[in-house]
């Protein structure tokens, strides 16, 4: 609960007032009864319309005043729960950047998405509802309890029989239906990465034919939503069922009670009316406070799952000073690194170095850990055994915005924004002249695409959709190089380029002045690499020129051979 306190102390003021205006609004209520009784007893009973009169001004008074009041109340009520939702949804979006990869491999996109969206918004209406009603529901009962003491004593007492009967029912209620409320949640979870999926996907769904399997996957994770929000859903709603029971047969003893008194000449006929009417304030807000637990339910499961995120550590930082690690000409050294997701071994002891200036070559087939061993560089990636270094400095000892300033990284999925061409490169270099964006748009084969569909300023929809495979490859490329990196890691971003675009775009980067990672799973793609590592389900098969490779490597010489071979 500290982060939403934290994010509630922003509207303290807020959630004082609310709480409070509805104190005054509860105190006008309070004594309507009372001023019924009175016009009962004494008005109608004594014949004196004046006192009726204005015992009725005073009502409209009452309605006037609690009106205002409840209308502020509810003002600041709201603005406390959506401020403080909003600053939440902030610190859980700042929360889920800073974490690592390991962490959001583990959390899960769709869960991501539901913390943000649903649990939030949940959290919202819990906040809302508590501030306007956690003093007043409690206060109405507890006052008209006291209150009817105070009317008479003897039948008063039917209040303290059933208030402790129905906290106990709601207690119990809310016991059981926080972990179900969770479940729920856990349930949309599902549903969410369903409908992802299938939005994502829906073109590999069609391609395959697969609409009707979908469509039961989807249909059994709502069902299993659905199970879990009825079952839910039925304790929940116990509570005004249960409340009607116990005050209707308070009101029934109550007026029982207040008859033979009445007729015993104890007690004025005026008086019951306000017994009754407190009673009846009760079941109201008994009823008001079942769905303030309700939601409140909700909002603590919700919570609990948001605080899960924010009680994350965020991604290390070393502060050990960082040591430098061989000789000064190598741009990046991997000594006996190990890598390990979960359990098993992704990397198992590579070692190699790349001198400055140098192109590195990484080929293997589909989960062979070249993106692992490359994501270990801007240390997305923590190294299980083994040093990393980069420019003779261990990685773990340089904090990751001076480590990753110097890395230009082309991942493996290729990834734009919506905005425009020049948004998307100025990603590099917020500082870029239109010229260094026009060279980099070069050296990345861009031009064409910059022709075509009308320069820098032209609109790039959300996911770079309205581009080709191979232009979205080019233009990421084309960013990276807008930062004119020490380091540039390219993650099989040529797998989408013909061989044509491909071969002119290795020449190009030839003439870079930095050292070059290049990832492929075409050997056409590294064969001119400086040097060249093979790796074989985590470890390294082969490391050499292309020349050695072919004396000492079989797996350089499988696929050479098989793709060769595809081309002729």
């Amino acid at each position: 609960m500290k982060h939403l306190f934290e994010c509630l102390k922003s509207y303290r003021k807020e959630a004082i007032l609310s709480p409070l205006l509805k104190l005054l609004e509860v105190v006008m209520e309070l004594t309507v009864p009372l001023v019924v009784a009175a016009i009962v007893d004494v008005g109608i009973g004594g014949g004196d319309k004046g006192y009726i009169l204005h015992a009725c001004l005073l009502l409209m008074a009452f309605a006037a005043g609690g009106l205002c009041f409840a209308l502020l109340a509810q003002y600041f009520a709201a603005k406390a729960a959506v401020g403080t939702a909003s600053a939440l949804r902030s610190r859980l979006f700042h929360k889920l950047n800073s974490l690592s990869y390991s962490q959001i491999d583990r959390i899960g996109t769709p869960q991501m998405i539901t913390r943000m969206t649903s649990d939030v918004a949940q959290i919202q209406t819990g906040i809302n509802l508590t501030l306007r009603l956690v003093l007043r529901s409690p206060l109405v009962v507890f006052g008209a309890m006291a209150l009817a003491f105070v009317v008479d004593v003897k039948v008063a007492l039917v209040f303290v029989a059933v208030i402790p009967l129905l906290a106990l029912a709601v207690g119990l209620i809310m016991a059981v239906g926080i972990p179900l409320f969770k479940k729920v949640q856990e349930r949309l979870d599902k549903v969410y990465l369903s409908t992802r999926e299938n939005l994502t996907g829906v073109r590999v769904i069609r391609a395959f034919s697969m609409e009707e399997g979908e469509k039961e996957r989807f249909r059994d994770f709502s069902q299993k939503l659905f199970s879990a929000q009825r079952k839910a859903g039925k304790y929940s709603a116990l509570t005004g069922p249960i409340t009607f029971i116990l005050v209707n047969l308070a009101t029934i003893a109550l007026l029982y009670f207040g008859g033979v008194r009445v007729n015993g000449g104890a007690l004025e006929q005026g008086k019951v009316i306000a017994l009754y009417g407190y009673m009846s304030q009760i079941l109201i807000e008994l009823l008001k406070l079942a769905n303030l637990i309700v939601s409140v339910t909700k909002a603590i499961s919700c919570q609990k799952r948001i605080g899960e995120i924010l009680d994350l550590p965020e991604e290390p930082e070393k502060v050990s000073p960082a040591e430098k690690s061989g000789e000064i000409d190598d741009a990046v050294s991997f000594e006996h690194v190990s890598f390990r997701y979960g359990g098993a071994n992704a990397l198992e002891d590579i070692s190699f170095h790349v001198k400055k200036g140098t192109t590195l070559g990484i080929l293997g087939g589909t989960g062979a850990g070249k993106s692992t061993l490359v994501n270990l560089l801007p240390r997305f990636y923590e190294a299980s055994e083994g040093k990393v270094s980069l420019f003779g400095e261990d990685v773990g000892g340089v904090s990751y915005q001076t480590l990753r300033k110097e890395i230009g990284l082309v991942p493996q999925q290729v990834v734009l924004f919506k905005g425009t061409i020049r948004s998307n490169l100025l990603w590099g270099n917020e500082t870029a002249t239109d010229e260094e964006l026009l060279y980099a748009a070069k050296c990345a084969q861009a031009e064409d695409i910059l022709l075509f569909k009308g320069g820098l300023d032209a609109e790039v929809e959300e996911g770079g959709r309205n581009f080709s495979g191979g232009q979205r490859q080019r233009l990421t490329i084309a960013r990276a190089l807008v930062k004119k990196p020490k380091l540039l890691i390219l993650d099989d971003s040529f797998s989408a380029l013909d061989y044509a675009t491909d071969k002119k775009l290795r020449t190009a980067l030839k003439e870079l002045d930095c050292t070059k990672i290049i990832v492929s799973q075409r050997a056409s793609t590294v064969r001119d690499s400086d040097l060249i590592l093979v790796l074989d389900g985590g470890r390294c098969e082969g490391l050499g020129t292309h020349n050695d490779l072919l004396k000492t490597s079989r797996v350089y010489r499988e696929i050479l051979s098989s793709q060769e071979g595809e081309r002729a």
